[in-house]
C-alpha cells in the first residue's frame, strides 16, 4: 500500500469579496457594496455574538438572559415590569418570558404581581441574580468587550457608523 499523500492545503477565500465580485460580474455592480455592507454586518454579529455565548456558556447563561439580567441590575429598584424589559430589549414579550422564566427557575429572578396593574407583573433581580450579572459581565469585559477583534480604534468608528443607519431607521 503507498504513503498517504498530505492533504492539499485549503485555500482561504472571502466568501463576502467572492459575493461582492460576482454582484459585479452579474450586472449589479450598484448594489455590490451594500450587499457586501449587510453580509459583512450579518456575519460579524454572527462572530460577536459566538464569542459572546461561549464566554457566558460555563455560567449557564445565554446573551438573552445576561441583557435581561442587566437591565434588572441597572435599573433604580432592581425591578422593572416584564413589558418594560420587551420594549427596553426590544424583543417579544414571548422571548421576555422565557428568559425570565429560566432566570427564575435557577433563582436569579422572581416574579410579583403589578402593585397598580393587575394585567402587569414585576420581575425583582435577586441577590444571586445580581452576583450572577456581577461575574457575567467581568468576564465579558475581559473576554469580549476590552479586545473585540476590531483593531485599535475600531469599536468607536464602527459605532459611529451603526449610529447612523440606526437614527435613519427610527431605532432611537
Amino acid at each position: 500500500m503507498p504513503p498517504a499523500q498530505p492533504a492539499a492545503p485549503v485555500e482561504s477565500v472571502d466568501s463576502i469579496a467572492e459575493a461582492r465580485r460576482l454582484w459585479r460580474e452579474h450586472g449589479w455592480a450598484d448594489a455590490a457594496d451594500g450587499m457586501a455592507a449587510v453580509t459583512s454586518v450579518m456575519r460579524a454579529q454572527a462572530i460577536m455574538l459566538r464569542r459572546v455565548e461561549n464566554a457566558l456558556r460555563p455560567l449557564g447563561i445565554t446573551f438573552a438572559r445576561y441583557e435581561v439580567l442587566m437591565l434588572l441590575y441597572f435599573s433604580r429598584a432592581g425591578s422593572l415590569p416584564m413589558s418594560l424589559i420587551g420594549a427596553r430589549l426590544q424583543v417579544h414579550q414571548t422571548s421576555v418570558t422565557n428568559a425570565v422564566d429560566r432566570l427564575e427557575a435557577a433563582a436569579y429572578v422572581r416574579r410579583r404581581p403589578h402593585p397598580t396593574d393587575r394585567r402587569a407583573t414585576i420581575v425583582l433581580l435577586s441577590d444571586a441574580g445580581r452576583e450572577l450579572a456581577d461575574k457575567a459581565t467581568e468576564v465579558l469585559n475581559r473576554d469580549v468587550f476590552r479586545e473585540p477583534g476590531l483593531g485599535p480604534g475600531g469599536a468607536v468608528a464602527l459605532v459611529g457608523q451603526l449610529d447612523v443607519l440606526r437614527r435613519d431607521a427610527g431605532d432611537f
